[in-house]
């Protein structure tokens, strides 16, 4: 029977695997219609278009899907949605600011979606302006250490607009003016390097550290809110330290 119940176990994880992935794979694909429609289907003339593209490339959507949205969104093929972009404010337990951005064809349904998955798990949603103030619009662009050290990130990306590099231990973080991201990836990749990722992005200006308690809170409405197909971003301005995040690994 204890193999049995392993293999149970497995399939579980397994299908809840599955399900987040292909609601990631519903939400990159949303991106790139809306790349589509608002700035045309050539990537060569609309930077957010090539950026939501890679980020497909990068979790592993496949071509084929990437091809039917860049469509539908610049209504070369009927069957695009009409998106709407709508950003909540709330709070995680302890008091950790919660920026949460929708794309949703049903303003009603996302707002009923947001305010259910907060107040489940022990969170609240904020009135507008609440919490936007925690948080810079910025650009992010994560480059994989390989065998370049922070200086020589930052001797390629600073004459492209980036204000400083953090080490996150696997990878280099470079963050600059949202306006400037663009310029900044294509510095990068003009350097040869590959990256992970390159977004505007809210970073918080004010963060909370937290406890493990705390942590596993944050985490539980964070996991609630992006279990929506309408949440496109969660943005959160609670610190988990080293060793709080070891705890958690420790005990998955």
């Amino acid at each position: 029977m204890s193999g049995h119940s392993k293999w149970a176990t497995t399939k579980h994880k397994k299908a809840v695997v599955d399900a987040k992935r292909s609601k990631l794979f519903a939400k990159l694909i949303k991106n790139i219609e809306v790349a589509a429609r608002t700035g045309g289907g050539d990537i060569t003339g609309n930077p957010t278009l090539y950026d939501a593209i890679q980020k497909a490339k990068k979790s592993s959507v496949p071509n084929n899907n990437i091809d039917n949205a860049v469509k539908r969104g610049s209504g070369a093929t009927a069957g695009g949605s009409d998106w709407e972009t709508i950003t909540y404010e709330g709070y995680a337990p302890g008091g950790v600011a919660i920026l949460i951005e929708c794309l949703t064809d049903n303003r009603n349904r996302a707002a009923a979606e947001v305010r259910t998955a907060l107040t489940r798990n022990g969170g609240q949603l904020g009135d507008p302006g609440s919490v936007a103030y925690v948080f810079d619009r910025k650009g992010v662009v994560v480059v994989p250490k390989g065998d370049k050290s922070e200086d020589d990130i930052l001797e390629i990306v600073l004459e492209a607009g980036a204000d400083e590099v953090n080490d996150l231990g696997e990878a280099y973080e470079i963050v600059s003016e949202a306006t400037d991201f663009v310029a900044v990836r294509k510095a990068i990749q003009d350097a040869g390097i590959d990256y992970d990722s390159a977004e505007a992005s809210w970073v918080p200006n004010l963060q909370i550290e937290l406890d493990l308690d705390g942590a596993k809170k944050m985490i539980r409405v964070i996991d609630a809110l992006e279990d929506s197909d309408d949440v496109q971003d969660v943005f959160a301005n609670g610190d988990i330290p080293d060793n709080v995040l070891a705890e958690l690994n420790d005990e998955e």
